[in-house]
């Protein structure tokens, strides 16, 4: 309760929701296009130990869609999180003989993903509604131009 005149108009307060409409997904993607895309469970984090077990599902689809590059070797491109830095996460990396860089802060060099990856995301999925996450899941594997559509002038 609090008190104000008959003539002030009322104070809306904001509540804090979790989204029951967002899909969370980790991707991995290289030059070609992407490798891996891992949905994420309702309502679940990502930590050290499922960020493992996706680098070990990213192994095997190096192996599958790229073959000869495991023998080539991966560069990873992490920023500071913490489950990046983490020691299960640093000794997994190691043991599939894999290097990583640190993303830098600022580097006209390195195209984001906002530009290569998202940008046809949003393309594809715009303007569509879907009911279930498994909707979403379902048209993104189905339907999602996996390969960056490039430009030849």
């Amino acid at each position: 309760m609090e008190w104000r005149h008959t003539n002030s108009p009322v104070r809306v307060k904001a509540k804090w929701t979790i989204s029951t409409r967002k899909v969370k997904a980790t991707v991995f993607w290289d030059r070609h296009g992407v490798l891996l895309v891992e949905f994420m469970q309702q309502g679940t984090t990502i930590n050290e130990a499922t960020y493992c077990a996706t680098l070990t599902k990213l192994r095997r689809a190096i192996q599958n869609k790229r073959r000869g590059l495991l023998t080539f070797g991966v560069l990873l491109l992490h920023d500071n999180a913490r489950l990046h830095s983490a020691i299960n996460t640093q000794n997994l990396i190691r043991s599939f003989g894999w290097e990583q860089t640190d993303h830098p802060t600022y580097s006209p060099d390195l195209d984001p993903s906002d530009f290569h990856l998202f940008r046809y995301l949003k393309e594809f999925l715009g303007g569509k509604r879907f009911d279930t996450a498994d909707e979403v899941k379902k048209k993104f594997k189905t339907g999602y131009p996996h390969r960056r559509q490039t430009s030849t002038t």
